[in-house]
């Protein structure tokens, strides 16, 4: 019998996916999504500019967590203590996490943010879709190309 693993699932086990959203709802409505694509232990949640820094510098709480690095970030743009572009500068400032995938999930379609968020360095930018249906799939084209097909630089 010939049993295959899908190679998203093999990675996410080993390199995990960092959702940074503080908004209550627009979290539990993503973390929903990831679980329904079975992504559920690979995911952390972060809900403010400051925690994600400390989660990806291994910084305060995180000092001991293993080192691991993050397959991909769900970066939102208004988050208390460090917006998200202010995040991004920083991970993009860091030789470690300048080629991390960092895909900006926001609300706003606004033609300026998404000008600051590629100057800043952001992979992509995603419009959280109204339909759940609809938002459940962009996350899964988005999982599928930052963490299976998109070839990564080594190190």
């Amino acid at each position: 019998m010939n049993m295959q693993v899908d190679p998203l699932d093999a990675l996410q086990a080993q390199h995990p996916i960092l959702l940074v959203e503080d908004n209550p709802g627009d979290a539990e409505l993503s973390l929903l999504a990831l679980d329904r694509l079975g992504l559920q232990g690979s995911v952390v949640h972060a809900r403010s500019g400051a925690q994600a820094l400390d989660y990806l510098f291994r910084r305060g709480r995180y000092t001991s967590a293993p080192p691991r690095q993050t397959a991909l970030v769900f970066l939102d743009l208004k988050l208390p203590m460090g917006d998200g572009f202010s995040v991004l500068r920083e991970m993009r400032a860091h030789a470690a996490l300048a080629h991390t995938p960092v895909v900006m999930l926001t609300s706003s379609n606004e033609p300026s943010d998404r000008q600051r968020a590629y100057q800043a360095g952001a992979s992509a930018y995603m419009c959280k879709p109204v339909d759940f249906v609809e938002f459940t799939e962009a996350m899964r084209y988005a999982c599928k190309f930052w963490v299976d097909i998109n070839q990564r630089a080594p190190g």
